[in-house]
């Protein structure tokens, strides 16, 4: 089943003039479907694509190959479609996605790109300034984590723009993981536990973030995985480079 006869399964039946289409994707507990109307129970964002371009896009968001099973079932007195099982569902068919061209197996491991101070900057401010954070430390997180997407779902299950853990979230008491004043707050006050658990040591402070501080501990530093060994060295060079734009 390739990605396009996918999306064609999930696009509306009569495109509007512009032959355009529009899909849903919905994310719930940590996992991410794609519907053509929004799931009840889920956070949905519609995604509206040009139904004739040569290169169509990755609606999933979440890196490697995709499997699953496209559902139908009745709502709102129509019939829609989604990658969810829902009650009232009935099996359409099976697909398998290849990964996009290019498609890291974390986040972190992508180009993160040039530092980006546009984006929520109130926000990465008052947190920096309640948490005592550096903003520049934050953003390159931040940055990497997700380059700023709010509704950003890992295949591990972090969510948000910081790519909380439930439990993490749950921790810092946060109610919407997808809210980004939310999840830069959380994030924040993580951070700033593991700088004071990893003083004056921001590698171990990053490789806790993302690998955990059990791990960091039971191996007396970074731990020896490539992902988060990747990923400390694209948040440390960021680091380097928010400091020389956010003062």
């Amino acid at each position: 089943m390739t990605l396009f006869a996918v999306l064609l399964a999930l696009s509306q039946a009569a495109p509007p003039p512009a032959e355009t289409r529009t899909v849903y994707r919905c994310t719930r507990d940590g996992t991410v479907s794609l519907a053509t109307a929004p799931e009840p129970g889920s956070r949905c964002q519609a995604i509206t694509y040009d139904a004739n371009a040569a290169r169509l896009p990755d609606l999933w968001g979440v890196p490697g190959a995709q499997r699953g099973v496209l559902y139908q079932r009745q709502q709102d007195g129509r019939t829609v479609y989604s990658t969810r099982e829902l009650p009232g569902s009935t099996r359409v068919l099976a697909f398998a996605v290849p990964a996009p061209p290019g498609s890291p197996a974390h986040a972190g491991l992508a180009d993160p790109g040039p530092p980006r101070t546009d984006v929520y900057r109130d926000q990465f401010r008052a947190a920096a300034r309640l948490t005592g954070v550096d903003e520049a430390w934050l953003r390159a997180i931040a940055h990497v984590e997700s380059g700023y997407d709010p509704q950003a779902v890992s295949p591990k299950g972090a969510q948000g723009l910081m790519q909380l853990m439930p439990d993490t979230a749950a921790a810092y008491e946060v109610t919407d993981p997808f809210d980004p004043n939310q999840s830069i707050q959380a994030g924040a006050r993580h951070l700033g536990d593991l700088m004071r658990r990893y003083p004056k040591d921001l590698r171990k402070v990053a490789a806790a973030y993302n690998a955990g501080a059990e791990a960091v501990d039971r191996h007396g530093g970074v731990p020896p995985y490539a992902e988060t060994l990747d990923y400390v060295e694209k948040v440390m060079r960021l680091h380097g480079e928010y400091r020389r734009v956010t003062r």
